[in-house]
């Protein structure tokens, strides 16, 4: 069997070159397709238009798909389920993790930071994530590794990150989902000085914001969605921030799932790299307003997107401001 080339190399780096723009249609479309719905007060419908986008612009491209974080099982078809194949089936093996809705909620009230998400890695490098809850720290780049820790107090990690950046703990802001579970959680965080921005929804921003010095975020703690950890976590990836998660569960029942799912050890402490390894392509469309990136807008018949795209292998991040000409030719049969 001929072993590979260099040239071969360089073939598969410029497929996943040629890819990683292909990727941001499958976010973009999804946006448009939801973005009616915005203000409605429809969480499900808003939902379905952006899973019916994303998997007919899933299945346009040209990879051996294979969804590993998705929107439930096989049984909850029509929604992107885990194990899907997806893809005309010609191209690289890939392993797909997704939100088509990150923020159903914030879609169907109108509210900010509501986006699409779609991560395509090497197949067998993104984790499996079973549908639990998880516990996650994340904070940006430009730190020592280690300086935070699931094992240590919320208190001492507030500590050692001022310390790191050089500031007093009352400059430090964490970002918290805004649940009762985490009651406890912000109270320490405030008696030990820091500050706090809760989030009704949406925590694959809320862990996002630790990357981007403009949104005033350091630090992200709490318990959220494990699937929406792995996402999570090829952000960081692909800008050099740490983040770790522990899966959570008391249903034994969400247990066996996981552990058909190749999952063995609910006490096990992910790094980002182990979440999500190899070289990652994340992007992220906005459907409404919010601090990473602009909503869905109209012109006229014309619609204007705007997207992150970051790429783990070369650590570039690129903001996309798009003018499509009309819903027609974006959105073809």
């Amino acid at each position: 069997m001929p072993t590979k080339t260099a040239t071969t190399a360089k073939t598969e780096k410029k497929i996943s070159r040629m890819l990683t723009l292909e990727v941001t249609r499958v976010t973009e479309r999804a946006a448009v397709a939801c973005a009616p719905l915005i203000g409605r007060g429809d969480e499900k419908a808003a939902d379905q238009a952006a899973v019916d986008a994303m998997r007919r612009e899933l299945n346009r491209l040209d990879i051996d798909g294979r969804v590993v974080i998705g929107e439930g099982e096989r049984d909850e078809a029509p929604m992107l389920y885990i194990g899907e194949e997806v893809g005309t089936g010609k191209g690289p093996k890939v392993d797909i993790a997704l939100d088509p809705l990150e923020g159903t909620t914030l879609t169907a009230k109108g509210m900010n930071n509501a986006l699409t998400v779609i991560a395509v890695a090497e197949r067998g490098t993104l984790l499996n994530a079973p549908d639990t809850y998880m516990q996650k720290i994340a904070i940006g780049a430009g730190y020592p590794q280690g300086i935070v820790d699931l094992d240590v107090s919320p208190s001492e990690n507030l500590r050692a990150l001022a310390k790191a950046k050089k500031v007093d703990v009352s400059q430090i802001n964490v970002c918290i989902l805004d649940r009762p579970r985490h009651a406890d959680l912000i109270a320490e965080i405030r008696q030990a000085g820091g500050r706090v921005t809760l989030i009704i929804d949406g925590d694959i921003a809320g862990v996002m914001h630790t990357t981007n010095p403009q949104t005033g975020i350091d630090m992200y703690m709490g318990i959220g969605g494990a699937p929406e950890g792995v996402l999570a976590a090829a952000a960081l990836a692909a800008t050099g921030g740490q983040m770790q998660g522990r899966l959570v569960s008391d249903d034994e029942a969400q247990k066996e799932r996981a552990r058909k799912m190749g999952i063995a050890d609910f006490d096990h402490k992910y790094e980002a790299h182990e979440m999500a390894g190899g070289d990652v392509i994340l992007s992220v469309t906005g459907v409404t307003n919010g601090t990473l990136v602009k909503g869905v807008e109209w012109e006229g018949e014309a619609v204007w997107t705007d997207t992150m795209l970051l790429r783990s292998a070369t650590g570039t991040i690129r903001w996309l401001r798009s003018r499509h000409a009309s819903i027609d030719k974006f959105n073809p049969d």
